[in-house]
């Protein structure tokens, strides 16, 4: 049977001889119940209220309908629950779920001022759009666009929560940076190629402390991947000393990274550093026996074979001192693949196979969490005119992905989703189909008898409830 659609009704094929028809007129449904699982992270941590904390609002207060705090709920929940574009808010509006996690005192909507906006409890596009969109210069004489953004106080929120997260003082911890590119499909202002990525792009610097995200900045493409590490790190080390004094800071990268600035910047301020260290003919010298000898156990063995060998390395004129490095001299079935690191980290402390194999490698992690921050929770839907705007987005992208790390570091412990990623969780934990019915006293979410996961998500409320964090 040739499929039909009318206004309200579908008609499907055929079921033996009953037919199958569809009409989007259900009622008060959700397909997002899982979301109250971020609520119930989020009224821990309080972090929509804080993260609201970090805007100024210039709009008069007897006519504001939709908070500063439900503004940036609404978008951050949002992204979490897989909304990337403004536009899916018209829709949105209406669902008394996303109401709920919005914190509105009238989920249905019924309380709204115009009677054009009754059922619809949430803001619009146009609205989200003029949050985003303020100019950091606005104020109370500013057309429209008044909502202003802090972005030091919204990197110091993303510390703080860090170290919510940590009720006891770790004995160390470990910095990962990582640049990567943002592409770019317009007239973006800081728009520039990047020959590496060949396009046009931003390049974002990143910095994680395991899956906890510290800092997201984004800059232009037209600058070296390291600019502006110095900075990040002064602030965010600095920050964490303030209340733990005896925890142990080690930072890594790859060889972007492995610039005297940095380098001599943790030598100062006594943190450690491990960096890739980009090969030049001084350092393949070093080791030309020693990839005689790989080819040779390749050759023999007919397996990749690496031996490692380390030694005391200065540049010729950019390196202050002498450091040590570590070299990898591997022969794979593709030829020879040497590679260097440079640490302030002894011997003594850690082998030259641990130092590479164990600690440098396992960066690599990271670059996994990048995927996950700008694939599934579009950190690179950066389409706005204004370079500050993108920035907006991409901290709104931040705080979904901090949330969501925060359900998976608190609520999955201890389940078989404990390593899931963002786009897992999203889809198996708050994807789930839901009847909505608000009462005088209670909001009642009726779930599918059929969700697969029931036990599950049993599990991870009751983790959730013995969360005990308390914010800075």
């Amino acid at each position: 049977m040739k499929t039909e659609c009318q206004s309200s009704r579908i008609e499907f094929q055929e079921l033996d001889k009953r037919q199958v028809i569809g009409e989007f007129n259900g009622g008060d449904i959700t397909s997002d119940a899982g979301g109250i699982l971020l609520r119930e992270v989020n009224k821990q941590l309080n972090l929509t209220d804080r993260f609201a904390q970090c805007f100024e609002d210039f709009r008069k207060s007897e006519k504001i309908e939709h908070t500063v705090h439900q503004l940036v709920a609404q978008r951050i929940f949002g992204i979490a629950l897989g909304y990337e574009d403004l536009n899916d808010h018209d829709d949105l509006r209406h669902d008394q779920l996303l109401a709920l996690l919005c914190e509105k005192d009238d989920p249905t909507g019924q309380d709204r001022v115009c009677e054009r906006d009754k059922g619809k409890a949430l803001a619009g596009k146009s609205t989200l759009n003029r949050l985003e969109l303020t100019p950091p210069d606005a104020d109370e004489k500013t057309p429209y666009k008044k909502i202003v953004h802090h972005p030091e106080q919204i990197d110091d929120l993303f510390i703080d929560v860090f170290m919510d997260c940590h009720p006891e003082e770790p004995d160390q911890i470990i910095l990962d940076l990582d640049a990567t590119d943002d592409p770019l499909h317009g007239a973006q202002e800081g728009r520039f190629f990047h020959g590496y990525y060949k396009s046009y792009c931003y390049l974002p610097l990143y910095i994680f402390c395991g899956d906890h995200l510290l800092c997201a900045r984004l800059r232009p493409s037209n600058i070296d991947g390291s600019k502006g590490s110095v900075d990040e790190l002064d602030k965010i080390v600095n920050k964490i000393r303030r209340q733990w004094k005896q925890t142990r800071i080690i930072i890594r990268g790859d060889s972007g990274f492995c610039r005297e600035e940095i380098m001599a910047w943790c030598e100062e301020n006594g943190v450690d550093f491990i960096l890739g260290l980009a090969k030049n003919a001084r350092l393949l010298a070093e080791i030309k026996e020693d990839l005689v000898d790989a080819h040779i156990m390749y050759c023999t063995t007919g397996r990749a074979s690496r031996i490692f060998h380390e030694f005391e390395y200065r540049t010729l004129d950019s390196w202050s001192q002498s450091r040590r490095v570590i070299a990898k001299a591997e022969h794979l079935y593709k030829g020879a693949n040497p590679r260097f690191i440079v640490t302030s980290i002894s011997q003594e402390e850690i082998d030259t196979r641990e130092m590479y194999e164990e600690w440098y490698c396992a960066r690599g992690d990271m670059e996994n969490r990048i995927k996950e921050q700008q694939l599934q929770l579009f950190a690179d839907r950066t389409s706005t005119n204004k370079m500050a705007s993108n920035q907006l987005r991409l901290y709104f992208s931040s705080m979904a992905y901090i949330l969501l790390n925060a359900l998976r570091l608190f609520g999955l412990n201890g389940t078989q989703m404990v390593k899931a990623q963002c786009e897992t969780i999203r889809v198996k934990l708050l994807k789930i189909g839901a009847k909505i019915r608000v009462t005088v006293r209670k909001v009642w979410l009726f779930f599918a008898s059929a969700y697969p996961y029931r036990k599950v998500f049993f599990q991870i409320f009751k983790n959730l409830r013995r969360m005990n964090i308390i914010p800075t």
